[in-house]
């Protein structure tokens, strides 16, 4: 038996919960070396009157500039302030290679945001334990998009938010069930995620100053004033929360795919051909499930070594079927493939979007076949 396997509950969940720090400003640093240890704001108008603060790194954080603070009184606090226009397409084609990296990893990926995402690695003992797996995370994420991220390492989603805000930049946090009262508890209740400012103050009206006030709140008054929302969070402040990490919730930025980590390593073509059309034809299940559709195509093969790799090809137009995502599956295998036994292969259908947003494509789709 893998003794690392130890790490991990014999029932439960080991999420972590990544999240990219200042990422609009991180990206432009990536791109731009000479911007590096100097304070920069990504603001939606450079216009000081109109302009506002949409995020920043920490050497601007340093001065006291807050997002969504207004441009001119940023560059009250710092006159030597450096502002670019946020540029979209280049942050979500980097959003992409994150996630891909996230999903050498496990293929329970679930984005939430361009820069964040939780991934459930219960299943993941062989490749270490989980903080072996931030880790590897992090330094993969530096050394090839020279990006820094914090982790936050729990048993549920709620729990891995709240680790990952605990140390940045580039921390990993571990907070287990018995860490809830001296980390989580003695948090201010505007800490805690899910608790906007309005049900902040609602909440210290009622003497509930802390996250442990709120877990140990009579259940019936949070109910009666907050109602079902509020009792779901006096549970998350009592460390439960069933959600489960969800690959196939829609967003721009997400994917949906399928893997098998076989019995037996396979070092026959036309075997993983088979095992990818079966792959193909569950991620067609998913997609119908979701009512997506994808523009892009990721192949994922993972040797015998544990050595992982990810390729991806765009599509001519949306792809929704097994068909076609069993073709453009197997152009990369027969292109990337090292011809080495195969211990894990997936394949993931990217750049996905409500098929109702692409009815012309789909449409023009159909007509060519």
């Amino acid at each position: 038996m893998n003794h690392k396997k130890s790490w991990y509950p014999k029932k439960g969940r080991v999420i972590l919960h990544a999240d990219m720090n200042s990422f609009y400003a991180s990206v432009e640093t990536a791109d731009d070396p000479r911007l590096r240890g100097k304070p920069l704001a990504i603001a939606g108008n450079p216009d000081e009157r109109k302009g506002i603060i949409v995020t920043c790194n920490y050497e601007a954080r340093a001065y006291g500039i807050k997002t969504t603070m207004a441009l001119w009184q940023a560059k009250k606090l710092c006159k030597d302030l450096i502002v670019k226009r946020p540029n979209m397409d280049r942050y979500r084609e980097i959003s992409r290679e994150i996630f891909a990296i996230f999903e050498e990893f496990t293929p329970f990926v679930e984005p939430i945001s361009i820069d964040e995402g939780y991934l459930d690695i219960s299943e993941c003992y062989e490749q270490g334990t989980p903080l072996e797996i931030a880790n590897r995370i992090q330094m993969k994420l530096k050394e090839k998009l020279d990006l820094p991220c914090s982790i936050g390492i729990a048993p549920n989603k709620f729990l891995a938010k709240m680790a990952s805000d605990m140390k940045k930049p580039n921390g990993i946090t571990i907070l287990r069930k018995r860490d809830i009262p001296n980390k989580l508890w003695v948090l201010p209740i505007d800490d805690m995620h899910g608790v906007g400012y309005k049900t902040a103050e609602r909440m210290r009206e009622r003497n509930i100053k802390t996250i442990g006030d709120l877990a140990k709140a009579d259940p019936f008054l949070i109910k009666g004033v907050f109602g079902i929302n509020g009792e779901k969070l006096r549970r998350r402040a009592l460390g439960e929360d069933p959600r489960p990490v969800d690959p196939n919730s829609v967003s721009v930025y997400k994917s949906i795919g399928s893997s098998q980590t076989f019995a037996q390593d396979i070092s026959v073509l036309e075997e993983l051909t088979y095992k990818l059309n079966d792959l193909a034809k569950k991620t067609e299940q998913r997609i119908i499930k979701s009512g997506v559709v994808g523009r892009a195509v990721q192949l994922t093969i993972r040797y015998e070594d544990r050595t992982t790799i990810t390729r991806r090809i765009s599509a001519s137009q949306y792809v929704y079927e097994a068909k076609d995502i069993f073709y453009y599956g197997r152009k990369l295998l027969e292109k990337h493939w090292n011809e080495r036994p195969v211990r894990l292969l997936g394949i993931t259908l990217q750049e996905v979007i409500p098929k109702e947003q692409a009815t012309y494509q789909l449409e023009f789709f159909d007509e060519t076949k």
